[in-house]
């Protein structure tokens, strides 16, 4: 029996929704929505407030396995249909998306406390990844090749895997769902999918306007509870041919370890920790505007955040002073009154801000602006500027994933070059420079799967999303990320 308080609570959100029944407490599989077993569910709660959003389902490990069993039940006629009608379900999922974008993206801004103009952005660059596979679905031609044999025909085929796993995070519920989940189901592929349980209404969501598109029964499966419970079977069984994650390079390795038995293909999305190198020939209000987007952006929580701001000295003073004071003028509040910062996730990404703020001036860093918890709420950390950052402070070395901007001066650019890929990460990293060589140098120099020059915004579904050493393995967006889910074949025929 629901208490008057959440009741309440729920209704709020509800009359707030253009379609209400886009709000789905329940698992979805083979196309039903469904329970856990005793009725088992986990509470959900806004981080801007911490009032009670809903409660959704926590399956078991058995369900979690019937879950894959259904998947690989509905590989075998979901694989042979036409590419072209598994596009135009794509697509049609794709309107639907941005017909509702309103309603996703408000589920969204409360379950993940992300300002509401960067969930209705998070909204269309999601469906944006599920129109590119609906066309890139259509082209994965058979390859000939020159055979090297007499009397032969030799042809590469491109097959889908099988059921495909597919592990998202809290930060981007709906995009990193649907990058994995439309190059998977173009390519032929049936999901298993498991929404971060603190942010599953996203996920949810899609899954019912998944069904209103047309997808049957078994292909796209959301399965929702505690992912120790629902993840691990899926390492386990050989009916998974591929996994695909995106998280921390902690749980990744974890994962690389719990699959070695069964060798599935994996893509694994891990973390960043993105060094931002301006040099003294850039144009430094540009330099500054951009380090704030490369920062600041979804509070800070995001992997290919500006963890490292480096700057050579001569206009190091300048640009700490300009980043400083804009930094000082970021709004803060609930994501539902569309600031710049909204709440961190939990007390524990709280804590790692504090900590890192409290190590860095330890060892001798400034505080420019900030540095602690936002009057807003228990959830809110000022954004952050720290200045002459040593380079054996914490925030240097660990993925700060918040709104704390750590800066620090350099003298050479091949200073610059070593401090940047003295890092396990390797995912993105940003340069300012008007120099046409050191963009050169530097593009080849940095040890990093993205170079972002002169400019933050780089993602989005035609590039090839990943980064070197512990930030994964794999690419996500493009034909990489489509070949991903497909298997060569290699035929060779006599004639």
């Amino acid at each position: 029996m629901l208490s008057v308080k959440k009741r309440h609570e729920r209704d709020a959100l509800l009359d707030r929704l253009n379609d209400p029944t886009l709000f789905r407490e329940f698992a979805y599989v083979d196309g039903e929505w469904r329970s856990g077993d005793g009725d088992a569910k986990i509470d959900v709660s806004n981080p801007a407030d911490g009032s009670w959003i809903g409660s959704v389902a926590s399956l078991s490990a058995e369900q979690s396995r019937t879950a894959v069993q259904v998947a690989h039940k509905a590989f075998g006629d979901w694989s042979m249909m036409l590419p072209q009608d598994r596009s135009r379900i794509l697509r049609r999922w794709y309107d639907l998306m941005l017909e509702n974008k309103e309603d996703l993206a408000l589920l969204m801004t409360v379950e993940q406390g992300k300002p509401l103009s960067e969930s209705r952005g998070e909204i269309e660059y999601a469906a944006g990844f599920l129109e590119y596979y609906a066309e890139e679905g259509k082209r994965l031609n058979i390859e000939s090749v020159m055979s090297h044999l007499v009397h032969a025909e030799v042809e590469l085929w491109r097959e889908p895997v099988g059921v495909a796993a597919l592990i998202t995070p809290w930060n981007f519920p709906s995009a990193m769902l649907t990058r994995k989940a439309g190059a998977a189901m173009a390519a032929g592929c049936t999901v298993v999918a498991h929404p971060s349980w603190e942010t599953p209404f996203s996920a949810l969501a899609l899954a019912e306007l998944a069904e209103r598109a047309g997808v049957p029964a078994g292909v796209f499966n959301v399965v929702t509870g505690e992912a120790p419970t629902v993840v691990k079977p899926w390492t386990e069984m050989p009916e998974v041919r591929a996994l695909s994650f995106t998280g921390s390079t902690e749980i990744g390795k974890l994962l690389y370890r719990q699959s070695a038995d069964t060798v599935k293909r994996l893509v694994l999305e891990l973390g960043g920790h993105a060094p931002f190198l301006v040099f003294a020939d850039a144009d430094l209000e540009h330099a500054v505007d951009c380090a704030i987007d490369a920062k600041f952006a979804t509070s800070g929580q995001d992997c290919l955040a500006a963890n490292r701001i480096l700057v050579e000295r001569p206009i190091y003073e300048e640009f700490c002073q300009r980043f400083a004071e804009k930094t000082a003028a970021l709004t803060v509040g609930a994501g539902i009154d569309d600031p710049v910062i909204g709440p961190l996730m939990n007390a524990k990404a709280v804590a790692k801000q504090e900590e890192h703020v409290s190590d860095a001036v330890e060892k001798g860093a400034r505080v420019l602006t900030g540095g602690k918890v936002h009057k807003a709420g228990p959830l809110f950390f000022e954004p952050t500027v720290l200045a002459d950052v040593p380079t054996g402070a914490k925030i240097f070395h660990e993925e700060t994933f918040g709104p704390v901007a750590a800066i620090a001066p350099f003298d050479t650019e091949a200073e610059a070059i070593g401090r940047a890929n003295d890092t396990e990460y390797g995912l993105v990293s940003y340069v300012h420079t008007e120099s046409a060589h050191r963009i050169y140098r530097l593009t080849k120099a940095l040890q990093y799967g993205m170079v972002a020059v002169n400019r933050t915004k780089v993602t989005g579904a035609p590039i090839p999303f990943g980064g070197m050493k512990q930030s994964g393995i794999g690419r996500e967006g493009a034909r990489q990320g489509i070949e991903a889910f497909t298997e060569i074949k290699y035929v060779c025929r006599d004639f």
